[in-house]
């Protein structure tokens, strides 16, 4: 257990940030799966939805420092590919 001031001090700060970054990490991969579950079910207009979800959230994480500006970028890239192979399929 802590024996300083301080040490009791990062205990309190390190859960805080545990349960903030366990919040942001959940709501990541939710997002993420709500986008390929729509690809997987070949709904274009659910998939579309989600992506912008994806894209507007993600960026916003990047900007809070969240998330590193190219991670959000190659994440939200790549859902878009995926988004965009059922529109070559429908057509």
């Amino acid at each position: 257990m802590a024996n300083h001031k301080s040490a009791e001090k990062r205990i309190r700060q390190t859960k805080k940030r545990t349960e903030r970054n366990r919040f942001y990490k959940t709501r990541i991969k939710n997002l993420t799966k709500a986008v390929k579950e729509a690809v997987e079910a070949g709904d274009q207009v659910a998939a579309t939805l989600a992506l912008k979800n994806v894209n507007k959230s993600f960026h916003s994480y990047s900007t809070k420092g969240i998330l590193p500006k190219n991670t959000a970028a190659r994440r939200v890239s790549r859902l878009a590919q995926l988004v965009n192979t059922l529109g070559t399929v429908a057509a």
